[in-house]
């Protein structure tokens, strides 16, 4: 039985950015029928969360959106690269202290910014057809230091209004596209599954004509 292919989301705390952009991921993967080739989670670059659920805005802007939401919150474990095929920073604080924490260059080279499959990124990202690491290309701007300026950052809306959590989710939407299609290309050829329709645009109808009237803090 071929392994799943894995990956992990990470930001700061694993209670906004990176469960929103677990919970966006797995819905498209749902969607393009690879949920049962690919496997999902998120965590933090630190434990000051551990155990607590995601913030409520996060929450509510998934709910609103229509995505599908149960979350614990847990730091990220260097051990943990030797099963992962792609770690996925939010911003470029991440990415930097995610490579430090790779144990080998191989993983290092797993460690990828998520906006830098979004359009217009010209990452030039790709993955291995199997369960091997995500090969690192020179034209990676979290390689070449275009990413690393934190042009292709999603801005942490932790200390903000509801207005950036909205905002954030719209760039990790976005993003998901693009790393979707390096998903399923890296995945082996005797599992390739025909993708169904996306249904991505009747969440985004939902969400507009169903905003919270309250905003949380965290």
């Amino acid at each position: 039985m071929t392994a799943p292919f894995r990956i992990c989301f990470v930001c700061t705390g694993n209670i906004c950015r990176s469960p929103m952009a677990e919970s966006v991921f797995r819905a498209r993967l749902v969607e393009a029928g690879l949920d049962g080739l690919v496997e999902v989670d998120s965590a933090g670059t630190g434990g000051w969360h551990e155990g607590d659920g995601a913030d409520p805005r996060t929450v509510a802007v998934l709910r609103a959106g229509g995505y599908e939401h149960a979350h614990t919150a847990r730091p990220f474990h260097a051990s943990w690269f030797d099963r992962l095929d792609l770690v996925i920073a939010l911003d470029s604080g991440h990415l930097r202290e995610l490579r430090r924490l790779a144990p080998t260059a191989r993983d290092a080279a797993k460690v990828r910014l998520l906006r830098a499959y979004g359009p217009g990124a010209a990452t030039g990202a790709t993955a291995d057809s199997g369960s091997g690491p995500v090969s690192a290309p020179a034209s990676d701007p979290a390689l070449s230091g275009l990413g690393l300026s934190g042009d292709l950052d999603v801005p942490d809306p932790y200390y903000g209004g509801f207005e950036g959590f909205e905002e954030c989710l719209e760039m990790v939407e976005t993003a998901s596209e693009g790393l979707l299609t390096v998903v399923r290309a890296a995945l082996p050829a005797r599992t390739a599954v025909t993708a169904r329709a996306p249904e991505h645009d009747n969440r985004r109808a939902a969400r507009e004509t169903h905003q919270p009237q309250q905003k949380e803090s965290a």
